[in-house]
């Protein structure tokens, strides 16, 4: 018994796929007619092609593109195997925990977005004459504040036996003209008792008092400080305030204590006066 056999229009209409999506389908490799005229270059599609149809279509709205189609099938096959289709679904599955992952994020953020709208987002407050413990270097980026904290700064301040208040104070002040993801010239303070003797690593400083200082809670990773700037310069703005010396940026929780970034929290301090 003879196969039978349907032009392509007819397939065409059978299937309700254009012609056009047919002969796309052609080059691309993906369904090749079952039999091509040599004469006319009528093209026939037999039918134990419709499934194969049937599977590209069901496939596409699965969100599979047409190349990754083409690679589920296995040469002269109308339908994909099973190895195949068990490593896509890995795929999927490596790719949904990732979504999962970034919708947790973004709860969280929204979240924190909403904490922070209950909360009194800016204050205005007096920082004290203190003397600190000072270190500056250039450091390669953001993420290795921590490192140097813990690993250089807090072993010299211990052998050097130096008292700090309870609660503690520490904060960074960058000294780059502009801003810049990598090379970052950063001090690093942490408030002490007394005065001490200097070390190659830890110098004694004694800083004066700022009279008024505009301070904003930043939750999340250093990379968006720019987020809370951004605020802050428009509160300043808008309640008729100028900057007058440079900003403090102080670290409550980051690496040393807390394993997801958008938990980190930092405190931002701008001195400020008010404008002429």
């Amino acid at each position: 018994m003879s196969k039978m056999k349907l032009k392509i229009g007819e397939f065409s209409q059978m299937m309700q796929v254009t012609v056009k999506t047919l002969r796309h389908y052609e080059q691309k490799g993906l369904l090749l007619p079952d039999e091509v005229d040599e004469w006319t270059g009528y093209r026939y599609y037999s039918i134990g092609q419709m499934q194969k149809l049937k599977d590209i279509r069901d496939l596409q709205r699965l969100g599979f593109s047409l190349d990754e189609i083409k690679d589920l099938y296995e040469e002269d096959s109308h339908t994909p195997s099973i190895r195949q289709m068990t490593e896509k679904i890995k795929e999927t599955e490596a790719q949904l925990r990732q979504l999962i992952a970034r919708r947790n994020q973004l709860l969280d953020w929204r979240n924190s977005r909403k904490e922070m709208k209950t909360m009194e987002k800016f204050s205005i407050q007096s920082l004290p004459e203190i003397i600190v413990a000072s270190h500056r270097e250039v450091i390669p980026n953001y993420p290795a504040i921590g490192p140097m904290c813990y690993e250089k700064i807090g072993p010299e301040m211990q052998r050097l036996a130096c008292k700090c208040p309870t609660p503690g104070y520490c904060f960074t002040i960058e000294h780059n003209k502009e801003y810049t993801p990598t090379d970052i010239d950063i001090e690093y303070c942490e408030q002490v008792q007394e005065m001490g003797e200097d070390s190659p690593i830890i110098q004694f400083k004694r800083l004066p008092a700022v009279p008024k200082a505009l301070c904003m809670k930043h939750v999340g990773p250093y990379e968006r400080f720019y987020e809370s700037f951004t605020e802050l310069f428009r509160y300043m703005e808008e309640h008729g305030y100028k900057a007058a010396g440079q900003h403090r940026t102080c670290y409550i929780d980051g690496v040393w204590n807390q394993d997801d970034p958008e938990k980190w929290l930092s405190v931002i301090q701008i001195p400020i006066e008010c404008c002429d």
